[in-house]
């Protein structure tokens, strides 16, 4: 997707810098060329050999430097790119892009170039939250400048936690790709999915859920960002960071998610992926059940929840072109999951074995065999971005049949 890309990544002085160096190896094998300009404090944390080795290319490092600069030059540098990449962007270089500043290399660059940026702040939490660095956020954005991040988590400093933690490489690649995303595979197209468990509650502080972790969910939304589409994450409660580039609707019941995939709706596709109760307690109480001094235990009536996946599959207005089911099974794989695809009515099912000898529940890999119309193909034990990816591959082939 980024092939033949011009990424300029200018590398602020931050711990976080170390990062930036599995961010051009990755860029590097999506076909993109990238240049790196980096600031004086930059050089603290990583070496311009390095960095020049992972890109490829010639660091620059000074704005004084009467070689590079009789070269290539500072103007050329900011305007012989595709798209400017600041990671990590310190509270000093967006002060610096807010106000105007340019008194290196680094923030010459970025106030002389007329293509779009991209900003992945990291500094300590307090930094992050001063008024004066929300005000040069907000700046920049009215300027057009976009973001990716900060995400919240544990700083370098001990005992400091928050928000201001640099963005994964995966997060910020992705924001690349939307950005760019102009000739993905999805590109144009909107795509729904669904992740992560649903919570019913007992009582205020008891739920019925299950042990999905979310990742294959997030790890499809993710996979479709990547591929230039408009992606919709209805998320159940999970322990993992929002995609980038995708747009995501927090819920906790069925009944929320039913209402927020409804709500999303049209789509291209829906990859109803999350593992929905079945059932829920009817009527749960306002106050925490208390256990019984005879030992006697509590009664509790259950009730179904609403089927998404059938509710989507069988809408007779705004049905997606695509419904893609998920069916996690113990016995009968297979089988089992055929059956549901034609109770469902949706097109496709990618089932996979959730037996306790499988492995495979909350895990980071998946074995999956996707079940359509021309049959049953049966994928080899991959890590869960890639059966993300091939699925990601096979809609957009499917889509583009149909269209």
């Amino acid at each position: 997707m980024l092939k033949g890309q011009r990424i300029l990544l200018i590398i602020g002085g931050g711990i976080a810098a170390y990062k930036t160096l599995f961010l051009i190896r990755r860029l590097r094998e999506r076909g993109a060329s990238v240049r790196v300009v980096m600031t004086e404090a930059a050089g603290e944390f990583v070496t311009p050999l390095s960095v020049g080795a992972l890109s490829e290319n010639p660091v620059f490092t000074s704005l004084f430097d009467l070689t590079q600069e009789h070269e290539i030059g500072h103007i050329r540098i900011a305007r012989d790119t595709d798209l400017v990449v600041v990671a990590p962007a310190t509270a000093d270089l967006m002060a610096k892009m807010a106000t105007g500043l340019a008194n290196d290399l680094a923030s010459t660059v970025l106030l002389a170039t007329d293509k779009p940026i991209l900003v992945a702040p990291a500094m300590n939490p307090a930094m992050w939250t001063h008024p004066a660095t929300m005000r040069n956020r907000a700046t920049l954005e009215a300027d057009g400048v976009r973001f990716v991040g900060p995400e919240d988590g544990e700083m370098a400093e001990r005992d400091e936690a928050g928000v201001g933690r640099m963005a994964e490489p995966e997060a910020i690649l992705a924001a690349i790709e939307k950005q760019l995303g102009t000739g993905g595979v999805l590109a144009g197209r909107h795509v729904l999915v669904t992740a992560g468990p649903t919570h019913e509650p007992i009582d205020p502080v008891r739920y019925i859920a299950n042990r999905s972790s979310g990742k294959q969910g997030y790890a499809i939304a993710a996979a479709a960002v990547r591929a230039g589409a408009n992606v919709t994450l209805v998320s159940g409660p999970v322990d993992l960071a929002p995609p980038a580039g995708a747009d995501v609707v927090n819920i906790r019941t069925a009944d929320e998610m039913r209402d927020a995939v409804l709500a999303a709706l049209p789509a291209d596709v829906a990859i109803m992926a999350a593992a929905v109760a079945d059932w829920r307690v009817d009527g749960a109480v306002e106050q925490k059940i208390k256990k019984s001094d005879d030992g006697g235990l509590p009664s509790l009536n259950f009730t179904e929840n609403p089927d998404i996946l059938a509710t989507v599959a069988q809408l007779q207005d705004g049905r997606p072109p695509l419904v893609v089911g998920f069916a996690a099974e113990t016995e009968n794989v297979v089988d089992n999951a055929t059956k549901k695809r034609g109770r469902k009515g949706c097109d496709w099912i990618v089932a996979n074995d959730v037996s306790p000898d499988s492995g495979v529940m909350g895990g980071g890999r998946n074995k999956v065999h996707l079940i359509t119309d021309a049959g049953t193909e049966t994928w080899p034990d991959l890590p869960k971005s890639d059966v993300a990816d091939r699925l990601v591959t096979a809609v957009a082939k499917a889509l583009d049949t149909n269209t």
